[in-house]
């Protein structure tokens, strides 16, 4: 696979609201789906009771990735696709570092 097809590999990241969640159910949720290759970030709040995920829905499909999360109840309150690149680029914190300086 080139560097430009990995960069524009589209993604997928739901925004999520938990009906049963702690600290220590999301941490291990956290981890076991942190563990799954299909999965390029994941966050799981047990305190704020939200989180997200960042996965590639052509190779885990949504159902799938929810049904893995059930047992903390999750409601998804938003979605939006992005690119490996943009990932990458979100990710940077140098770069939101300089783009508020310029601001």
């Amino acid at each position: 696979m080139t560097t430009e097809r990995v960069f524009n590999k589209r993604l997928t990241r739901l925004d999520l609201k938990f009906g049963d969640i702690n600290w220590e159910k999301g941490t291990i949720k956290q981890y076991e789906l942190e563990k799954d290759e299909r999965v390029w970030r994941i966050f799981l709040n047990g305190y704020a009771r939200n989180g997200f995920v960042i996965f590639d829905e052509e190779l885990l499909p949504r159902e799938e990735l929810l049904k893995a999360l059930e047992e903390l109840q999750p409601e998804v309150t938003g979605e939006r696709a992005l690119t490996v690149q943009e990932l990458i680029e979100e990710s940077l914190s140098w770069k939101n570092i300089y783009g508020k300086m310029e601001g």
